[in-house]
């Protein structure tokens, strides 16, 4: 049983900047995908980054130049970097994975918050 617990998230002026981290209890080698989704209110879920084992990234173009994401298997842990973070960025921040056999899993959320 994988568990993901997001942290890092808060309030932030526009143009600055958030690092949020995601540790996985159960291994997170095993995931065949990694991903950062958020939801606003009334708004669906999107997917902000993700990343697959081989190391392809991929960001949609709201977020392109400005959020990365990375992993330390090692530590069992998934980064999103977040530079430049508009009042749009507003949302629950939640980090996703996909392991061997299909299962997604997905953590309970972190929220940030971007003050114009």
């Amino acid at each position: 049983q994988v568990q993901l617990v997001e942290s890092g998230g808060g309030l932030v002026q526009a143009g600055g900047s958030l690092r949020l981290s995601c540790a996985a209890s159960g291994g997170m080698g095993s995931m065949n995908f990694l991903g950062w989704y958020r939801q606003a209110p009334g708004k669906q879920r999107e997917l902000v980054a993700s990343i697959t084992t081989g190391g392809t990234t991929y960001y949609p173009d709201s977020v392109k130049g400005r959020f990365t994401i990375s992993r330390d298997i090692a530590k069992n842990t998934l980064y999103l970097e977040m530079n430049s973070l508009k009042p749009e960025d507003t949302a629950v921040y939640l980090c996703s994975g996909v392991g061997p056999l299909g299962r997604r899993y997905w953590g309970q959320g972190t929220q940030v918050t971007v003050s114009s």
